[in-house]
Formats: C-alpha cells, structure tokens, sequence
C-alpha cells in the first residue's frame, strides 16, 4: 500500500528531473557529446494520403516532461545548462494549435515556440556537431549537423537504468492505475447489463475520461470464445447469442505513464466463476513472491508450477503439475510470458539487457516469449499476468502427441466457450516486497 499521503507527481518531479539529468549528464560525457536533442515526433502520414495516424509522442522525451500530444516539439539539453523546450505552434486554422504549456513542469525549461520545423532549427545553435539526436528521424533531420542520430550505445545506456523507476515515475504509475481501475469497474458493470464489445468499449473510454487514441494500447475485450485470442482486436457491435465470459485487457495513460490491467469475468456460470476465483489465488500467490533480488526467470516458471498444479486441481489435466511442466503441457494453456517491465511504454524497454554495454540475459528454453529476464531492483515496474486458455491452434497438436494422456478432454470441452482466463496487477518493486498499484486502486474505486 501507497502511504495515505503519498506525494503527488507535481512534488515529485524536481527530484525526477535532477536524476534524469545526472543520467544524461554520465551517458553524454560516457559517449563524447556535449549535449542531447530529443524529439517528441512528426506525425506519420498514411500511405497516399492527407491524414495521419494518432500521435504518440517519443517515450525518452515523455520522460523529461507529461507533453504527450505535440508533435515536432525538441528537447535540447547541454549538461550545466537549463534545458530549453522547443515547442511546435504552428500559425493554423485548419487545425487548432496547441495551447502554450502550463503546468508545474514548465518553470523548469526555457520554452521556446516555434510555427516549423525550419524555425527550430534556427533557434538551436547553429552547430550541432557534438549533440547526439534521439527519436524518430525526418527528412530534413539529414541537414542539422547532429553528430550521430540514436546511437545504439548510447540508447542501451539510458534504456538500461530506465527501468528503475523515479518515486515521480511511480507516481504517474500510480494515477494511470487508478484511471484504468475506473474504467475496468465500468467495463465489468456494462458486461453484467449484456452490452456488446463495442460498448463495453464505449465504458471503459467513458470512465476513464480518454479518447481511443490517449490509451496506451488498443484495448483487448474478448467476450466467450474470444478471450483465447491473446492479442483480440475486434470490437463485436451486437452482443452474442450467448454469453458466458468477459477478458478485458486494458489500461490507461497518465502524464505518457501507462497502466496495464487485465480481469475475466463469468456470465452466469458458477464453475466458472469459481475457476476465476482459484486461478485469483494463484496470481496473488506469484504477486506476493515479488521482490528486489529475485530473478524473474525464476518467477516465471514459478507461474508455471502453480498454474500446472490449478490445472489439476480443476481437473483439466491428469498428470501432476511437475510432468505438466517438464512435458510442456502447462505451456499449452500458458503460452505466454508471465509480465514485462512498464513505464513510459506498455512493454517497456531493457527486459532482456544483461548490462548496459550490452547482452541479453536468455530466457528459459522453451519459453519464447518471454520479455524479462533481469533481476528485478527497487523502482522496476512490473505486470504480473498469468493466464490459462484454451486455444484450439495449440489444443489440437497436443491432441495428436504424447500429451494428449496428460489432458481431461471432456472437462477441455466444456471449459471452451469461456476462451480463457487472464488477471493482471502492475507492482513496483521494492526491497522488501511490492506495492500492487492495480489492487490500491480497485480498493477505491466507485
């Protein structure tokens, strides 16, 4: 649990600001520049056409500043120097410009607006050559003599120490939590009233107070035999015939922090609803172990014991949960990996990094997908989402294998209409244990 008076973002970012600067100040001295531009992004054009796709602003300038919606805005940074905001306004009337920034952040730059990106380049020094460029790169970028453009070593340096959040970071951690919270309750309450996908979409965005585009990632609400679809996409507008399960995997953004936030719901089916219940244990169980020091390989496969042992418990395996595992059968209703870092994105970098010099530390043979592997410090943020699903495009080799004995057809077949099972709990580590960001936030929600 948060302290009841727990510090807001506001009080919180001088602090985040000053260890973001003594980071770049090691990273840029380390790699030779004598200062940084980062950008928030261009926008990007369909293919043969005059609109865009939705903005999302670059995560490393996100970190220096909550300016998520602006896009061909600069950060130059020199290390002893105020850092100075290049902020893109545009002279417009087919579009509004943005409005000047306002907010506790801005006393800490020199904000400078420009209409162009011509003019921002005349506004910088006029010699550029020992400042490195990170983000996304234009035409024109060719022209502004950067001394390098995202440098890998540079970019494993900071991406490394990135996940290791600020009590500023974990604070913006927190707020998305509780909005997503909000929108989850809502969600679940348009499910019991038998609204379709779509409109349990439309409660979700209502309850969170965000446009489809603000979110951090495009929801995921499987009604039935959808949720065995990991990554579903579809909006269904009418409701089904029947309906027996929600999965609704879906988050919010708060100043570019995001949430990452996953329930399943039953219908009206008691045996299902109790199914949900047991496999909640085993998920709280797994969020408890959390803690600096422990290697999430280890946690992983941890998830995979238990679910391996729940699966037998609820009869939908005949073997013990130690030859569920060593046969791969647990795998065939967990096949994905058990949480990833967050932050500033939903799968957020360096999971796999060994050091920051480089490396990758492997994940556990025969688990793929797995995208952390380090072992977790005091700051890191992490998902915990274990899952069980059946999924007929891995049911049907297992059908036709040495693991068909292991598995309770019959109790498979029932449990199918469901489609799956997922919960999930963003937590920030600390020394001693965690603090459940998403279980703080459902404590208060309305």
């Amino acid at each position: 649990m948060p302290p009841e008076e727990a510090a807001s973002p506001a009080e919180l970012y001088p602090t985040h600001l000053e260890a973001l600067r003594s980071r770049f100040d090691r990273a840029l001295e380390r790699g030779g520049y004598e200062g940084v531009l980062i950008a928030s992004g261009p926008l990007s054009p369909w293919y043969e056409d005059d609109q865009s796709y939705p903005f999302k602003a670059y995560a490393w300038f996100k970190a220096w500043m909550p300016l998520v919606d602006v896009p061909d805005c600069f950060l130059h940074y020199v290390p002893g120097r105020r850092p100075v905001l290049v902020f893109h306004s545009p002279i417009d009337y087919w579009y509004k410009p943005p409005s000047a920034p306002q907010g506790y952040w801005t006393s800490h730059f020199d904000v400078e607006p420009v209409p162009d990106r011509a003019a921002a380049r005349a506004l910088l020094p006029q010699n550029l050559g020992d400042t490195v460029y990170l983000g996304p790169t234009f035409q024109e970028l060719a022209g502004w003599g950067l001394k390098a453009l995202n440098p890998p070593d540079l970019l494993r340096w900071i991406d490394y120490e990135r996940a290791a959040k600020t009590p500023y970071e974990i604070a913006c951690l927190r707020e998305a939590s509780r909005l997503g919270v909000r929108g989850q309750a809502a969600a679940a309450r348009a499910f019991a009233t038998g609204a379709s996908e779509f409109d349990i979409q439309l409660a979700f965005l209502e309850a969170c107070g965000l446009r489809e585009q603000e979110l951090p990632y495009n929801t995921i609400i499987a009604l039935n035999e959808g949720a065995a679809v990991l990554h579903y996409q579809v909006l269904e507008r009418r409701p089904p015939r029947e309906r027996h399960s929600l999965l609704i995997d879906a988050g919010a953004e708060f100043a570019g922090y995001a949430s990452d936030i996953t329930r399943t719901h039953s219908y009206a089916d008691a045996d299902f609803a109790a199914l949900i219940r047991n496999f909640d244990d085993v998920q709280q169980s797994l969020c408890a172990s959390v803690h600096a020091g422990i290697d999430w390989r280890d946690v992983h496969l941890s998830a995979h014991r238990l679910v391996a042992e729940l699966l037998h418990e609820a009869d939908i395996t005949t073997c013990d949960a130690e030859e569920a595992v060593d046969t791969g059968v647990s795998s065939v209703f967990l096949p994905h990996g058990i949480g990833h870092l967050l932050g500033l994105q939903v799968h957020d970098v360096g999971g796999l990094m060994r050091t920051p010099e480089g490396g990758e530390i492997p994940r556990p043979d025969g688990h793929p997908y797995l995208r952390l592997t380090r072992i977790l410090e005091p700051g890191f943020v992490v998902t915990m989402e274990p899952g069980i699903y059946f999924i007929d495009q891995l049911l049907e080799p297992a059908r036709h294998d040495a693991r068909a004995s292991r598995i309770n057809w019959s109790r498979v077949a029932s449990l199918h209409k469901f489609g799956g099972i997922r919960i999930e709990d963003d937590l920030a580590v600390s020394a001693t244990g965690s603090e459940n960001l998403t279980r703080d936030a459902f404590l208060h929600v309305r």
